[in-house]
This record gives structure tokens, C-alpha cells and sequence, in this order.
């Protein structure tokens, strides 16, 4: 039998091992050049910075994360506060937790400081020791109220009736309330498990990212440029997860959206009019 020449079987070996006729990459590229604008100078590159495409938004996961770690409840923090029912009621009717605010006295009506205890104990420390001429004075003592109850009575509410009025005559007397909440102030326990929360979704908000919606990572050059050369066809985010690029004064993040179609080249430009301002964004 006539053996086949070298050539045809070299031949016919890259015909079994080529692709067939007419097919393409159905892969596209993605090149990235990442630029900051600070005020008032000129643009510079963003400079060995690592860039996530992610196949959800950066923004959507951080709500997910969210949602199974939910912010502080405000009605059932001041619930559990160690305070009187009145102030408890007063909270939960104002869109204040500041009590040392130098503008509580503009939330404060007559009938609050009387009604709520902390605010008719912090209203005469405040006006104590002959500071404020003509202020009405209690004339009723403790020990009347169970043996005296009728006379007690009536002495604390002509002594409310006197002050209330001279409150409404005399509203620059509340100005200083504040000084004297410092004690049961509630806002600084507040603002410290709004921190906790968003502490707790800065940190895990990335790890989600990074471990469920990760499609491919790449890190820019000195001029700012980046390239993933094979991405497949489908719908991305380029996000810089928590992190923030700066320049200047300007600290950046993005989650931009980008559609990719099969077997084409694409390329994006990262500026100040398609970022986030870090310092008012998402975590």
C-alpha cells in the first residue's frame, strides 16, 4: 500500500484541528482609561488602581447587604431608652435625638417643658439661683403629696398654671435647656450604632461583591489604562467596590453600567461626570 506523503498528513492534521469555517469569538474586550478632574485643574490618570467588573450593581448589593443587616430601628431605640414616658413620647413625635442641640428651644413649646420631666427639671436648673427675674417658684413640697394630697395639688397646679405663662411671656428663658441635657442625651448612643451598621456593610458589602458577582478585575497603568481582553457578552458594572479614587480634592467612586455585545472591542472612559462623589456615596 502507497504511504501518504508528509505533507498531506500535516494537512490533513490542521483541518481536523482548525475551527470550522465562518465561526468567531463571541468574547469581546474591554479597555478602560480612568481619568479625575480636581477643582480647578487639569485631569489626571488614575494611577495603578484596581477596577471590578461585577455582573450586579455595586449599589444593588450594597441594599441587599443591607437588608440582612437592616439600619437601627429609631422607635424601638427610644423605646429602650432609660428615660421617662413623656420624653419617650416627645422622641418618638420629633424628628429630634440631639437634646443638647443649641436649637432645642425652637422645638420646645410650654406645655412640653411641663409635661415632660427632663425638660421641667433642665428649665429650672437653667433659670435657678435668681438668674432670671420673676420666675415663678414652687411653693409645694413632696411630703404634702401624701399628707396633704388636696393642698399639694392645688399649689403644683397654680405653680404650672403661673409658669406656663411666664414661659409663653418670657420665651428667651428656655434658651440654655440644652446645657443641662447632657446627662440623657440620646444622640450619641444613636449615632453610634448607625456606625456599627455601616461599618458592618462597608466591610461585607466588598466580600459579596467579589465572591458572587465577580466577572473579571484588572488594574490600571500610569496613564490610567486598563484592558480585560476577553469578557463574554452580558450586561456589567466597572465599580471600584468601596474604594475611592483621588486627585486633588476630588475623591471618586464608580458604578458604571456597560452592556457588552458578542465579539466586539469596547472602551470606556471613567470621569468626574460619570462618578460619585466618595464622601456623600453608598459604602
Amino acid at each position: 500500500m502507497k504511504r501518504a506523503s508528509p505533507l498531506l498528513l500535516a494537512m490533513l492534521l490542521f483541518s481536523l484541528c482548525a475551527p470550522p469555517s465562518g465561526t468567531q469569538t463571541t468574547n469581546s474586550s474591554l479597555d478602560i482609561m480612568a481619568r479625575i478632574t480636581p477643582t480647578a485643574a487639569r485631569p489626571e490618570p488614575v494611577r495603578q488602581f484596581t477596577f471590578y467588573v461585577l455582573t450586579k450593581s455595586y449599589r444593588e448589593i450594597c441594599k441587599d447587604v443591607e437588608e440582612e443587616d437592616a439600619p437601627p430601628d429609631r422607635d424601638k431605640f427610644i423605646q429602650d431608652l432609660k428615660v421617662s414616658p413623656e420624653l419617650k413620647e416627645w422622641l418618638g413625635k420629633h424628628d429630634v435625638l440631639d437634646l443638647t442641640s443649641p436649637n432645642l428651644d425652637k422645638s420646645l413649646t410650654a406645655d412640653d417643658i411641663l409635661h415632660v420631666p427632663e425638660f421641667l427639671a433642665a428649665y429650672q436648673r437653667t433659670n435657678s439661683g435668681g438668674v432670671t427675674n420673676g420666675i415663678p417658684k414652687p411653693k409645694y413640697v413632696d411630703a404634702d403629696k401624701v399628707d396633704h394630697p388636696d393642698r399639694y395639688q392645688k399649689m403644683h397646679d397654680a405653680y404650672f398654671t403661673a409658669l406656663k405663662k411666664f414661659i409663653q411671656t418670657h420665651p428667651e428663658s428656655v434658651s440654655g435647656m440644652e446645657l443641662e441635657m447632657t446627662g440623657i442625651n440620646p444622640q450619641a448612643k444613636w449615632s453610634q450604632l448607625q456606625y456599627e451598621q455601616k461599618k458592618r456593610v462597608t466591610r461585607v458589602a466588598p466580600e459579596v461583591a467579589q465572591t458572587k458577582f465577580l466577572a473579571a478585575q484588572t488594574d490600571t497603568d500610569l496613564d490610567g489604562h486598563a484592558s480585560i481582553p476577553d469578557l463574554p457578552a452580558g450586561k456589567y458594572w466597572i465599580s471600584t467596590l468601596n474604594l475611592e479614587a483621588g486627585a486633588g480634592d476630588a475623591r471618586l467612586r464608580w458604578d458604571v453600567p456597560i452592556t457588552i455585545q458578542p465579539g466586539r472591542r469596547y472602551r470606556v472612559e471613567l470621569t468626574n461626570l460619570n462618578a460619585t462623589d466618595a464622601h456623600s456615596s453608598m459604602p
